[in-house]
C-alpha cells in the first residue's frame, strides 16, 4: 500500500488546519456579534418559533451549532433563559449547522476557493493588528475563513487515492453491503467522528471528503450524517456536566431531540435517500448513485431536508421534551426552584407604566432568592457532612454568580423603562428599584461571604461552643426576620411598606452586633477560643450586620418611591 505514516499524519494535519479555521472563523463572529446575539438569545425567545427561527440565525452567522447549544445552555444555567424557551433555539440550532454543507459544497467542491485563501489571509493579516477590536475581529474572521478552506483542500489532496491504493476500497467493502446493517455501522462512525473531533462541520467535511474519493456510497454518507447529529450533542452535555439542573436539561434536550429524529428517519431511511437520489437525478441530470459529482448537493439537500422535518415534527411536542427532559434528569427538594429572570425575558411592554410593574415583580423574585440564599447559608453552618457541605456551598457560589446576570439584567430593563414616557410617581419607583436591585445583588454578595467564613472554618477545623453557636443562631434568626419583612415589602401586592419595623429590627441587629462585640474581645482576653476563631466568629457577626444594613436600604428605598 502506498500510504506511508507521513500522509496519515498530513491528513491529520489538513483536519486540524481546517478545525483550527472553522474555531477561529466562528470565534471572531461571535466577538464581532457577540452582545447583539446574547440580547437576541434572550430576547427572541418568547415564544417556539421565535426561538427556533433565532436558533437557525444565530448558528448560520456563526457557523457553528455547539457554539450556539453551549451558549443556550449556559444561559440556562445563568438563569436568562428558562428550559421551555431553550427548546426552541436548540432546534433552530440544528437547522442553521446545515449552512454549514451548503458553504462546503458550492466553495470548496464547485469554487476553488483555496486559490484566493491567501490573498485573504493578505487582508485579514493587517486587520488582526489593528487596535479596533472589531476590525481586528474580522480580520480573524477573513483568516480563519480562508484556513478552513485550505485545510479542506489538503484534506481532499490527503485521503488514499483509491485507484493507487486498493486496499482502502477493499477494507471499507467489508462494510459497505451489509444493507441495513451497513447504515447503522456508518451512522455509529459518524457519531464517533463527531465525538473524537468535537465538530459535526468537520466531521461534514470528512464525509464529502470520503464520497469524493469514492469511499462510501452516498446512502452510507447520509448514515454518517444523521451520527453528526447525535455526535454534536455530546458538546453540550460536555458543557452542561458542571451546571445546574435546568443546564443539563436543555443539553439533555438536544441529544433527545437529535436521537429521535434518528430513530424515524431510520423507519423511512431507504426510501427517503431514495426520494433524494430521484430528485437530483431529474434535476442536475446524474445520480448520486453513480457519480461522485452529484454527492455534495445530495448531501446537503439530505442534511437540511432531515432537520427541516425533524423541527416541523417536534416542534409541536415542546411540553413532551420539556417533561421527558424534568424525568432524565430529577431534582432534588433544594433544586426544583431554579434561580432565573422570570418576569422581564420577553422584553419591553406596550407602556413603560405597565413595564415597571413587571420590573417589580422581578424585583420581588430577585428578592425571595436572596433570602432562600441566605437560608442555605444557614444549612451550610449546622451541615456536618463533608459532600453535602461541598454541594451547598457550591450552590450558594452559583447563586450568586447569578445575582450578578439578574442584577445587570433588571438595571438594563429599567434604564429602557426610564427613558419611555412616565409619571412622576412612575419615575421615583424606577429611580427606587434601580437603587435597591444593587442592594439587593450586594445581599447576594455578603451571604457569600459568610459562606466562604465558614469553608475556612472548616478547613482549619475550628469548632464553636454550644455558647458561641447559639450567639450566632441568635443573629441569623434577626436577620432572617429582616429578609422576611424586606420580602413583605418588596411584595408587588403590597401597598404599604412598614418601615418602621425596619428600623427596629435593624436597630436591634446594630445593637447586637455591639454587644457581640465587646463580648469577643472578653473571649479573646480570656482565651475562651483562639485568635482564628476569634476572627471567624467576628467574620461571621460583622458579615450578618452589613448584609442588614443592605435590608434596611431596600425597605427605604421602597418607602421613598411610595406615593404620599
Amino acid at each position: 500500500m502506498n500510504y506511508s505514516f507521513f500522509d496519515f499524519l498530513t491528513l491529520i494535519g489538513s483536519l486540524g488546519l481546517f478545525l483550527f479555521g472553522m474555531k477561529m472563523m466562528s470565534e471572531a463572529l461571535q466577538k464581532v456579534a457577540g452582545s447583539r446575539m446574547r440580547k437576541i438569545l434572550s430576547v427572541m425567545t418568547s415564544n417556539r418559533f421565535l426561538g427556533v427561527l433565532t436558533g437557525f440565525l444565530v448558528t448560520t452567522i456563526i457557523q457553528s451549532s455547539s457554539a450556539t447549544t453551549v451558549m443556550v445552555v449556559s444561559f440556562v444555567n445563568a438563569g436568562l433563559m428558562s428550559l421551555v424557551e431553550s427548546i426552541g433555539v436548540i432546534m433552530g440550532a440544528n437547522i442553521g449547522t446545515t449552512v454549514t454543507g451548503w458553504i462546503i459544497t458550492y466553495f470548496g467542491f464547485k469554487v476553488k476557493i483555496s486559490a484566493y485563501a491567501l490573498p485573504m489571509i493578505g487582508l485579514g493579516l493587517p486587520l488582526i493588528f489593528s487596535k479596533n477590536s472589531t476590525r481586528r475581529s474580522w480580520g480573524e474572521f477573513l483568516v480563519g475563513f480562508a484556513l478552513l478552506f485550505l485545510g479542506l483542500e489538503y484534506l481532499k489532496g490527503s485521503v488514499p487515492n483509491i485507484n493507487e491504493n486498493p486496499e482502502v476500497l477493499s477494507f471499507l467493502q467489508h462494510y459497505t453491503d451489509l444493507g441495513f446493517g451497513s447504515t447503522l455501522i456508518f451512522l455509529f462512525i459518524g457519531t464517533i467522528l463527531t465525538v473524537v473531533i468535537q465538530s459535526s462541520s468537520a466531521t461534514m467535511a470528512l464525509t464529502f471528503v470520503m464520497c469524493n474519493q469514492g469511499w462510501i456510497p452516498f446512502h452510507l454518507a447520509a448514515a454518517m450524517v444523521m451520527g453528526e447529529n447525535i455526535g454534536t450533542t455530546i458538546t453540550a452535555n460536555i458543557a452542561a456536566a458542571v451546571g445546574n439542573v435546568s443546564a443539563k436539561r436543555a443539553a439533555r434536550v438536544h441529544l433527545l431531540f437529535n436521537l429521535l429524529g434518528v430513530v424515524w428517519m431510520l423507519l423511512i431511511f431507504n426510501w427517503f435517500v431514495g426520494g433524494i437520489d430521484y430528485l437530483v437525478a431529474q434535476k442536475m441530470g446524474i445520480s448520486p448513485s453513480t457519480s461522485v459529482v452529484a454527492i455534495p448537493t445530495s448531501l446537503s439537500i439530505f442534511h437540511t431536508s432531515f432537520n427541516v422535518l425533524n423541527v416541523l415534527i417536534f416542534i409541536w411536542f415542546v411540553p413532551i421534551f420539556h417533561k421527558l427532559a424534568i424525568k432524565m434528569v430529577p431534582s432534588s427538594d433544594e433544586d426544583e426552584e431554579e434561580f432565573r429572570l422570570k418576569f422581564i425575558t420577553t422584553g419591553m411592554l406596550s407602556t413603560s407604566e405597565l413595564s415597571i410593574l413587571q420590573a417589580r415583580k422581578e424585583v420581588h423574585w430577585f428578592g425571595l432568592h436572596t433570602h432562600k440564599m441566605f437560608g442555605m447559608v444557614r444549612k451550610l453552618f449546622s451541615q456536618k457532612k463533608d459532600a453535602k457541605f461541598s454541594k451547598k456551598f457550591a450552590r450558594i457560589e452559583k447563586y450568586e454568580d447569578i445575582s450578578d446576570n439578574v442584577e445587570v439584567e433588571i438595571a438594563n430593563y429599567l434604564s429602557q423603562v426610564s427613558q419611555g414616557r412616565l409619571s412622576d410617581v412612575g419615575r421615583k419607583r424606577t429611580r427606587a428599584m434601580l437603587k435597591l436591585v444593587d442592594d439587593l445583588e450586594s445581599i447576594g454578595d455578603s451571604n457569600y461571604n459568610l459562606a466562604r467564613c465558614m469553608v475556612r472554618m472548616r478547613n482549619s477545623n475550628i469548632s464553636f461552643s454550644e455558647g458561641i453557636v447559639t450567639k450566632l443562631e441568635l443573629m441569623f434568626n434577626l436577620v432572617d426576620e429582616a429578609l422576611a419583612l424586606m420580602i413583605k415589602n418588596l411584595d408587588d401586592q403590597s401597598e404599604d411598606v412598614d418601615i418602621e419595623k425596619a428600623k427596629l429590627l435593624e436597630m436591634e441587629i446594630n445593637s447586637y452586633r455591639n454587644q457581640l462585640k465587646v463580648e469577643h474581645l472578653d473571649n479573646i482576653k480570656n482565651k475562651v477560643y483562639t485568635y482564628e476563631a476569634g476572627i471567624i466568629f467576628n467574620d461571621l457577626f460583622s458579615e450578618c450586620e452589613k448584609l442588614a444594613d443592605y435590608v434596611i436600604n431596600v425597605s427605604e428605598a421602597l418607602a421613598e418611591a411610595n406615593p404620599k
